[in-house]
């Protein structure tokens, strides 16, 4: 198909079909990942291959992969089978291998995750009773009576250490 047919779509027309903005695709154009043609009043004009490459690298995005990563894949070969292309054995497990390390990347980034929650729920039920102690001291309740529930919650928990925030500050003096 010619670029100057009437089936060659405008930026606006092509980034409405794909989905994107037209800024995306005259970014890919700057990256040097698609070069459509220009129109007589030097229009970008957009033929079906450069849709197609435009979805493989919408496709290879949504993947995770880099820019700079899309570009060198756009550059490996595809072979020709049954009137399409698909990429040679080399290239497929070079495609594996990348999406392989972005997995990889996943399932760290994931585990990471996965500890600061716990950290965070950890964190969450060391200063919950605080909230609470708090809270109650605001709504008036006897400093005194709230320690001595919270020493008594802590001893039947289980625990003798008393938490610092359990703990109440002894004015200069006061016996111990």
């Amino acid at each position: 198909m010619s670029k100057d047919s009437p089936a060659a779509l405008t930026v606006r027309d092509a980034a409405e079909r794909l989905g994107v903005t037209p800024r995306t695709l005259k970014y890919y154009e700057e990256r040097g990942l698609v070069s459509p043609t220009r129109s007589a009043g030097r229009y970008r004009l957009y033929d079906e291959e450069d849709l197609k490459r435009f979805g493989r690298i919408l496709r290879l995005r949504s993947l995770g992969f880099s820019l700079h990563g899309i570009t060198e894949m756009l550059k490996r070969p595809l072979e020709a089978v049954d009137g399409g292309h698909r990429y040679s054995t080399e290239s497929l497990q070079q495609i594996r291998d990348a999406i392989a390390q972005q997995v990889d990347a996943l399932d760290a980034r994931i585990e990471a995750m996965r500890r600061e929650f716990k950290e965070a729920q950890r964190l969450r039920a060391e200063l919950s009773p605080d909230l609470d102690y708090l809270e109650r001291r605001l709504a008036g309740e006897n400093a005194d009576a709230l320690l001595e529930q919270r020493r008594n919650a802590l001893a039947k928990a289980g625990r003798t250490n008393t938490p610092p925030s359990a703990k109440r500050s002894r004015k200069p003096g006061e016996p111990t």
